[in-house]
């Protein structure tokens, strides 16, 4: 009888064993699987921000190639107007193909990246490989908008020029400008610009949100602390860092 309840606790103990190992084999199975899922939505986040810079900046350089060969010029036109039209009409050409170019390239090589094998963490690869000209297309973007603007205005006073009320519709058009431009700089600019170019910026309103619901029970003035202090270590923008956070959690 001894004999057999030694037998009966090792089969359980093996039992367990089996068990054990199994349930492991189980969960690291599911964490590769969260891994490769994380990966995939990491590549997808980063492709649609790149798909809109490049189709918005190909868009406005369309539109500035288009404003540049359908002018109507006419022959008795200020020369340095004239000359100013043309550099302002190239450079916005410029900044957008710039970042049109840069996104599909970062497109490309993004979605190259093996989600499966993961070699290298898909942010290690962002960070080393791809944030520097992510920068670029989007610093190119945000002063081509301006310059856009500027296109449009100089449009006005090219196409009028022989137009009896000449100052008075090129001054409307340009005054539109002038506004849209300074609403630009005043409030999409100063709100997202930095805001935009921080990869930090994503992770932090995620941290915030995630504290706040695992604080929730235990007082709002801890979660308040740590928010701050995770401000404060990171040196994001107060106006960013309120706009996400108030929207997330």
């Amino acid at each position: 009888m001894i004999g057999l309840a030694a037998g009966i606790e090792m089969a359980d103990m093996a039992w367990e064993v089996k068990c054990r190992e199994e349930d492991m084999k189980q969960r690291a199975l599911e964490n590769e699987r969260h891994a490769i899922d994380d990966a995939r939505r990491s590549v997808d986040e980063k492709a649609q921000q790149l798909k809109v810079l490049a189709n918005q900046s190909a868009l406005i350089a369309g539109f500035s190639m288009v404003v540049l060969v359908e002018s109507n010029i006419s022959e008795e036109i200020n020369s340095i107007l004239l000359t100013f039209f043309g550099l302002v009409v190239a450079i916005t050409i410029a900044l957008m193909l710039v970042s049109t170019l840069n996104s599909t390239y970062i497109l490309v090589a993004i979605l190259r990246y093996d989600c499966v094998e993961r070699s290298v963490p898909f942010d290690v690869f962002w960070r080393r490989r791809c944030e520097a000209d992510w920068k670029v297309a989007l610093r190119a973007f945000s002063v081509g908008v301006p310059s856009f603007m500027i296109v449009v205005a100089l449009v006005a006073w090219v196409s009028f020029w022989n137009h009896p009320s000449l100052y008075y519709s090129a001054s409307v058009v340009t005054a539109i400008s002038i506004m849209l431009t300074i609403f630009w700089f005043a409030n999409t600019q100063r709100k997202w610009g930095d805001f935009l170019l921080m990869s930090e910026a994503r992770i932090l309103t995620r941290g915030m949100s995630s504290a706040a619901e695992s604080n929730e029970g235990s007082g709002r003035s801890e979660g308040d602390a740590s928010s701050v202090d995770m401000r404060d270590s990171l040196q994001l923008s107060s106006l960013a860092i309120g706009e996400l956070s108030e929207s997330e959690m």
